[in-house]
């Protein structure tokens, strides 16, 4: 009898190196979020061996971290740089909001490794952009530290919402067509019990049921920015 060997994907025969690993990674994080992100996995993905991944990278955590600065580099880089410092802060927002909902992971890697030098480099740019509103030095830590966490909190928790889950996504807004059936399915059922509380109790929360079911989170997201922005326009004049 002739034996059968199962066939071999061919070695790839073009250099490898730590940004087509960082690339892979992300697209593998992507699909299947980080239970996804296995040295196995990549290699199977780029058609090499693990001697040639680990010539570039130390470990998983190594490519989760690098994955993330990637994500968040290029949101520093695709920042347009205005002329009104107001709008540039409320574009880099904007960006690493954008960001974390298209990247669900890279908000929980932010959580875990606040150190990571992306997120240094965005903390620094919202520092710059204060220093050019004007805001006084005082009140600069305090100012930047609101707006940061606001950014990976809003973020965090909308990529965290029910429904929200690695599927595949509709021009790269990471917001695919499942998931925001999910979102939507999870909305209404929160306003319905919104709208079934004591209107005497929670008046507002009863009146906010309607705006809950309907509202959109990006447009939400930008509207708090603005309220940040319309709170530093006051710290100038003390």
């Amino acid at each position: 009898m002739v034996k059968r060997t199962a066939k071999r994907a061919p070695r790839r025969t073009d250099g490898l190196s730590r940004e087509v690993i960082v690339q892979a990674a992300i697209d593998l994080l992507d699909e299947g979020g980080e239970s996804a992100l296995t040295l196995r996995a990549l290699t199977l993905r780029l058609r090499t061996g693990y001697g040639a991944i680990y010539h570039h990278v130390t470990d998983k955590n190594d490519l989760l971290a690098a994955a993330t600065d990637d994500v968040i580099a290029r949101v520093l880089a695709g920042a347009v740089v205005a002329a009104d410092p107001r709008e540039a802060l409320r574009g880099v927002a904007l960006g690493l909001f954008d960001a974390i909902d298209a990247h669900p992971w890279v908000g929980a890697e932010l959580s875990r490794q606040p150190w990571r030098p992306a997120l240094l480099d965005f903390y620094e740019s919202v520092g710059r952009l204060l220093h050019a509103l004007a805001v006084p030095e005082r009140a600069r830590f305090d100012a930047a530290g609101a707006l940061v966490n606001y950014v990976l909190g809003v973020a965090a928790q909308n990529a965290a919402r029910p429904g929200r889950g690695p599927k595949d996504t509709e021009r790269g807004t990471g917001r695919g067509t499942d998931q925001e059936t999910g979102r939507a399915d999870f909305l209404a059922g929160v306003a319905e019990q919104w709208s079934e509380l004591d209107p005497c109790r929670y008046p507002f929360v009863h009146e906010a049921a309607t705006r809950l079911r309907e509202h959109d989170d990006r447009d939400q997201f930008l509207a708090g920015v603005d309220i940040f922005l319309a709170g530093i326009a006051t710290l100038r004049r003390t």
